[in-house]
């Protein structure tokens, strides 16, 4: 899979944890979005995942051998394929008190401490997942805007060169001028 978002418009969720039990439970939690659930066991895992394909939100564990949450978090955003990613980071009670901070300073977008309320999980994925559709459709409205910009700044180019010739075909200018229009009302008519 490349790293464009895929066609059916599904953004993915990444679950990373490196306890089973834990993300179990949050595939329990988060399955009735019905949205793709990617799994990584380690941080390495996270990035490599992020590589593969985009992500609408991460739900990231603080505390995992080897690369731990912060230092994922910290590549995460280092990278500009993947710096835009929102990022949910879990963690136990027992959590340093710290650690909200750093991970607020690290560019988390949010926290949540284990055991979590399930609906507030939810609900907050929830809403990068809405984030992600429309950033989606945002960048095909931007698209199909430029695509325009190009077939008018074509036509413009081929009509200035008809008018610069000493003879212009008058009927073949008023053609051009037709095709010019029908683009640019199509545009103002909001058709894509």
């Amino acid at each position: 899979m490349t790293t464009q978002d895929r066609t059916d418009g599904r953004a993915g969720i990444l679950l990373v944890d490196d306890m089973e039990d834990n993300l179990i439970a949050l595939e329990a939690v988060l399955a009735s979005l019905n949205e793709p659930l990617v799994r990584a066991r380690s941080g390495e895992e996270a990035m490599k995942a992020l590589l593969r394909q985009r992500f609408a939100v991460v739900l990231l564990d603080i505390r995992m051998p080897g690369m731990d949450g912060f230092e994922t978090a910290a590549n995460i955003k280092r990278l500009d394929q993947t710096k835009d990613v929102p990022i949910i980071f879990l963690t136990g009670t027992d959590a340093d008190a710290g650690y909200a901070f750093r991970g607020y300073a690290t560019g988390a977008a949010d926290y949540l401490t284990k055991p979590f309320d399930p609906w507030v999980l939810r609900a907050k994925v929830s809403v990068f997942l809405d984030l992600h559709r429309k950033t989606q459709q945002l960048e095909s409205v931007l698209t199909g805007q430029r695509e325009l910009a190009e077939q008018v700044d074509s036509k413009l180019a081929a009509l200035q060169k008809q008018l610069s010739e000493s003879t212009p075909d008058l009927p073949e200018v008023r053609i051009q001028l037709q095709d010019l229009r029908a683009l640019v009302t199509r545009d103002h008519a909001g058709c894509p």
